[in-house]
């Protein structure tokens, strides 16, 4: 079996440097830049705010289903299998919608790439981390995050950089031609990964606890909290700016650039602080700090709202997903793809509610800035429920006695 000697740095780098590729190709490029894009195609009257938050729920609900999908297919053999065919219909449905305004061919393509986002949002860091573990470097696991940070930059950018010579359908083209060669070289580099498949697939080997019980059940309903909680700020965050402040404002898009820049070094500074204070405390801070966030756009309308919103919800919601993986693989350390497979699935499952409950509020006459206060108690009700999660050596040794 490998080692961590045997593991040069250079073949280390390569493989998380696919991982942060292949999830900026599908979660920026595909999902998160729709969200600087959504202000110009609703002044460019390709969709409404109500339109726009419809499309976004079919796009996560195309991800929840497939994170159900990478539940049912989490063996490694399957993955090598599914993720190259993942992100060729990412490609795919990213072209397809540069054609056309229709908005039921718009949300049908937002569906798929969400169902290509989510096998390949499971798939790829699941991989990565089994080959990783055999190389003792699971620790090195979260890094592969950092692609959605920088992902958040480049989306912002693409959107910025063409805004003033593209329209409506054609906004779509930058993300889709930079998708095509990011996911060709990300794809072929995973896919060569060497995890012994007898290791890992042998029947028994893959669970040997339950998924749910009195430890990770608490940890789950958390996490639902934190993905409608954090939702609607990255949905509807520059949107928000654009009807609050006024035209030419730097903000209108400087929303955005911020939460970029926060989200980059989000994996390492969680993963660090988890390791110092540990992971549980961690993650009780996490909540907290995002909490504020979202509190801010309800609390502070204009400038200081927007910009505490973006810069405490980017700095903290990867840190989310980093600890709570890593207290739930550590109350459950033989579940591997299956346990990170069901918590993207809860934690898509929310993201789909957060802007369909956005858009029966708008469609009731409610603001989208009041609408921010569904992502508040969203937020609470997961920092109360992370105090109900044991720490895991505790759990281990109460099931051993």
């Amino acid at each position: 079996m490998p080692t961590q000697t045997s593991t040069p740095p250079k073949e280390l780098f390569s493989v998380l440097a696919a991982g942060a590729v292949v999830l900026l190709v599908v979660h920026t490029l595909g999902r998160f830049i729709y969200t600087p894009l959504l202000p110009y195609l609703v002044d460019d009257g390709q969709l409404s705010a109500a339109d726009g938050a419809a499309v976004a729920t079919w796009n996560y609900l195309g991800y929840l289903m497939g994170a159900m999908l990478a539940i049912r297919w989490h063996r490694i053999d399957q993955i090598r299998r599914l993720l190259p065919v993942a992100l060729a219909v990412h490609v795919i449905t990213t072209l397809l919608i540069t054609q056309t305004d229709n908005l039921a061919f718009i949300s049908g393509s937002r569906w798929l790439n969400g169902v290509a986002n989510g096998m390949v949002f499971v798939h790829a860091p699941a991989l990565i981390l089994e080959w990783l573990v055999l190389r003792n470097r699971s620790s090195r696991s979260g890094l592969v995050y950092i692609g959605v940070g920088l992902g958040l930059l480049v989306s912002g950018g693409l959107v910025t950089g063409t805004a003033h010579w593209l329209e409506g359908a054609e906004r779509w083209w930058p993300a889709a031609l930079l998708s095509i060669p990011l996911a060709w070289w990300g794809a072929a580099r995973l896919v060569r990964l060497e995890v012994p498949l007898a290791d890992l697939n042998q029947p028994g080997k893959s669970v040997t606890t339950r998924l749910l019980d009195r430890a990770s059940i608490p940890l789950f309903l958390s996490y639902a909290g934190a993905g409608l909680g954090y939702i609607l700020p990255m949905t509807f965050l520059p949107l928000l700016a654009r009807l609050e402040l006024p035209a030419g404002h730097w903000l209108l898009d400087g929303t955005w650039v911020i939460v970029a820049l926060c989200t980059i070094p989000a994996p390492w500074i969680w993963n660090r602080l988890g390791g110092k204070i540990g992971d549980l405390p961690a993650l009780k801070l996490n909540f907290l700090i995002q909490l504020l966030g979202v509190l801010a756009a309800v609390t502070l309308p204009g400038d200081l709202g927007l910009i505490l919103c973006a810069a405490l919800v980017g700095g903290t919601f990867l840190g989310t997903v980093l600890l709570t993986q890593r207290i739930g693989r550590a109350l459950h350390p033989h579940q591997g793809p299956r346990l990170s497979a069901a918590m993207v699935a809860l934690y898509g499952f929310t993201q789909m509610v957060g802007p369909w409950l956005t858009k029966q509020w708008l469609d009731g006459g409610g603001t989208l800035v009041s609408a921010f206060g569904i992502g508040v108690g969203a937020l609470a009700f997961g920092l109360v429920l992370v105090f109900f999660v044991p720490r895991p050596e505790a759990w281990h040794s109460r099931a051993s006695d």
